[in-house]
């Protein structure tokens, strides 16, 4: 085989020929041939777009381990319908995580639509990703970070509510631990005049995204205190001129009788199985019952709540 030098009797070993060869060695073909469609923008390297998305998911890691580093780590709702129900009901959001390749419905449209108004950001994460997001739960293709509750303080409810120049009402829950009777709780409060609503620290549910749901956001025009030692507190308030009222189904008044309604109240609402606890009863000034039919022995906890504070707020308006 002749070589390329110019030297005489140059010679080639086999398969080290270079330069042109004849045909296009398939090149023109693969060059005609599709690439497939154009990735969206948060996804093409170097793009502005895809570099606000890394930048965007780098905050909300940071953000999330400072979270873990405080013990205080925020909540991720995950699935279609329950993410669409916390944005639609103003849940607080730090990120909408949507699945790459999703099939969008109308659930992840809205939610994309809503989280884009409220300012949330909305970034497009793999599967795998979101799978560890939400610890393997089934997301649906899309998940909600929702921050940790910003608790008021005790003393901070009844500052608000003198300042109101009507007497204070306060709500305080002992011992219920389900999030759905707080938030509907929260959602009667707000809805009949309450000034704020206080938790204990401990065996009580906290201010999770299934309370915010149930509250329908009222959760943000009312305040929720957590009180360290809910005993204390109600010393406190009852030292400050509040009158302590529990809700007890062998209670000392009938809600009818409540003379109590139109001062300075604390409603104090037990758990959902034993009612309120001793050492809260003992520093109720009354316990109050809600009279009922023959062979009903006792209303949901978040039901009576409302009871009682539409009695409350009836009475306030005829005052």
């Amino acid at each position: 085989m002749a070589g390329n030098s110019q030297r005489r009797g140059a010679m080639r070993k086999p398969g080290t020929k270079k330069g042109a060869v004849v045909g296009s060695g398939g090149q023109r073909r693969k060059g005609l041939e599709g690439k497939g469609p154009t990735p969206p923008a948060s996804m093409r390297p170097n793009h502005p777009a895809k570099k606000r998305a890394d930048a965007a998911r780098r905050q909300e890691a940071a953000r999330q381990q400072r979270a873990r580093a405080a013990g205080n780590q925020p909540e991720t709702i995950a699935g279609r319908n329950p993410v669409a129900e916390c944005l639609r009901a103003g849940v607080p959001a730090t990120a909408l995580y949507v699945a790459l390749g999703i099939d969008a419905d109308d659930r992840v449209r809205d939610a994309v639509g809503l989280a884009a108004e409220r300012g949330i950001s909305v970034l497009e994460v793999a599967r795998t990703e979101l799978d560890k997001i939400t610890q393997g739960a089934l997301h649906q293709g899309l998940a909600l970070q929702v921050p940790p509750f910003d608790y008021a303080h005790p003393d901070d409810l009844l500052t608000a509510a003198e300042e109101t120049g009507r007497p204070p009402l306060l709500v305080a829950l002992d011992g219920v631990t389900d999030p759905r009777n707080l938030g509907a709780v929260i959602r009667s409060a707000a809805a009949f005049g309450a000034h704020g609503v206080v938790i204990p620290q401990r065996r009580s549910a906290g201010m999770t995204a299934v309370a915010w749901r149930t509250s329908a956001g009222t959760a943000a025009r009312i305040p929720v205190a957590m009180a360290t030692n809910l005993t204390r507190t109600l010393k406190d308030w009852a030292k400050q001129g509040l009158m302590v009222v529990g809700l007890d189904a062998d209670g000392s008044v009938e809600l009818d009788d409540l003379s109590l309604a139109t001062d300075p109240l604390v409603i104090v609402v037990g758990s959902e199985g034993r009612g309120l606890s001793r050492l809260v009863r003992e520093n109720c000034d009354a316990t109050v019952s809600i009279p009922m039919a023959a062979g009903v022995e006792s209303l949901n906890a978040s039901v009576a709540a409302g009871v009682l504070l539409a009695e409350v707020a009836r009475r306030r308006r005829l005052r």
